[in-house]
């Protein structure tokens, strides 16, 4: 076990993290229209071929291809037309050599034609058409199973359901999918000094932050948030809360994780369960906790909103994804050069905030109290655990939010 005073790398932190965090295996069953962007939970395998049947894929005239080879502009083929053919409807007759049936664009291919020959490659007058190019076999048909056969794996367990992905869904007559629940994480925060959004401040107090830009990043990455109210520095309350935060399937707790007299986070949870870490070399963040009680991973972020956010990017977001059977964030980065000189933090790894300009990125000096610091910045460069300083045009790489 890891006490405040003895920190770990943020590689460690990371890994520590992960490997306690399992995805949620509840599941749910919703309507397909109400599904995006959710995680599958079951494979799919085709019942029906799409298309069910041969269809035309232009609009034209169904016919055998043979009937059209040799035909050229100067010696056309004519063929007798015998029926018309719309989407949706049954073909009535089949087809013999010289004959042709008019057919729309997705209507079923009628019995003994093997092709389409495209409207504009025809004349039509007292009902026969005169064909002035020859087409081969199955020219401009969708054959049955051209896009999914029968039988075959049409979607896999853990797809994330998109437009493209709901459309396979209804082509196999699916109304209803079988999907993983979102899980579901408390957020707590402390501190005396914090008042809730919407109300009058007393002498000493701020509004509460980061309940709300944690609860933000939470579904942002597919799960759910229960806000709880701001708990006071009061043992029997923190202790109670967490109690009942523990019915979620992760818990995050913002301040209370530094080393003081009156923050008891740490000695609850040393109390009720294990505690993996206290402290990372990292800044921002370097109070940062993790601990598992009752089975649950509970995150003890900082409670300065720059220190907290950052913590959600770096630790809370790949845990909530891996949670939510959802893929590791793709991070976009920018290769750049430093605006202006700033000063490392030996013996521990930065992550600066920053704000983009055309040949640049420009740190934003910030107290790790001001959310402005990373609601101005476009991104942040990691500066690290061995470097003092950074000179001015040094080459960073920009990690955008």
């Amino acid at each position: 076990m890891k006490l405040f005073g003895t920190l770990i790398f943020f590689e460690e932190a990371k890994r520590i993290i992960s490997t306690n965090i399992e995805p949620i295996t509840r599941t749910e069953t919703v309507d397909i229209d109400d599904c995006l962007g959710r995680v599958l939970a079951d494979d799919i395998v085709a019942s029906q071929s799409a298309p069910p049947f041969n269809r035309a894929a232009m609009d034209g005239y169904a016919l055998k291809a043979k009937d059209t080879f040799g035909a050229s502009q100067l010696k056309p083929k004519m063929l007798n037309v015998v029926d018309v053919l719309y989407a949706g409807s049954v073909p009535r007759k089949g087809l013999v050599s010289g004959e042709g049936i008019q057919i729309a664009t997705g209507a079923i291919m009628p019995p003994g034609a093997d092709a389409v020959v495209m409207i504009e490659d025809v004349a039509q007058e007292n009902g026969q058409i005169e064909v002035f190019k020859p087409i081969h076999p199955k020219a401009n048909v969708s054959p049955k199973g051209e896009d999914i056969k029968k039988g075959e794996l049409a979607l896999k367990q853990g797809t994330i359901l998109g437009p493209a992905k709901i459309g396979v869904l209804a082509s196999q007559g699916i109304g209803r999918v079988r999907i993983y629940e979102k899980p579901k994480v408390s957020v707590v925060p402390t501190g005396e000094e914090l008042s809730e959004v919407g109300k009058r401040l007393s002498q000493g107090q701020i509004y509460d932050i980061n309940s709300h830009t944690i609860s933000a990043v939470v579904k942002k990455n597919g799960c759910l948030p229960t806000k709880f109210n701001i708990v006071s520095d009061d043992i029997g309350q923190i202790k109670a809360t967490i109690n009942e935060a523990l019915k979620s399937d992760l818990v995050v707790i913002s301040g209370g994780s530094s080393v003081g007299e009156r923050d008891l986070l740490f000695a609850i949870l040393k109390e009720w369960g294990q505690v993996f870490f206290h402290g990372v070399q990292i800044k921002p963040g370097k109070p940062t906790m993790f601990a598992r009680l009752q089975g649950k991973p509970v995150l003890g972020t900082p409670g300065y909103p720059t220190s907290c956010l950052m913590n959600a990017y770096l630790f809370l977001e790949p845990a909530l994804r891996k949670m939510a059977h959802l893929p590791p964030k793709r991070r976009v980065t920018i290769d750049t050069k430093l605006g202006q000189r700033v000063p490392g933090s030996v013996g521990r790894k930065q992550f600066l905030p920053v704000r983009l300009d055309t040949s640049s990125a420009t740190p934003i000096f910030k107290g790790s109290g001001a959310i402005t610091a990373t609601a101005k910045a476009d991104g942040y460069i990691v500066i690290a655990e061995n470097i003092d300083i950074l000179e001015k045009g040094a080459p960073v790489v920009v990690t955008l939010f």
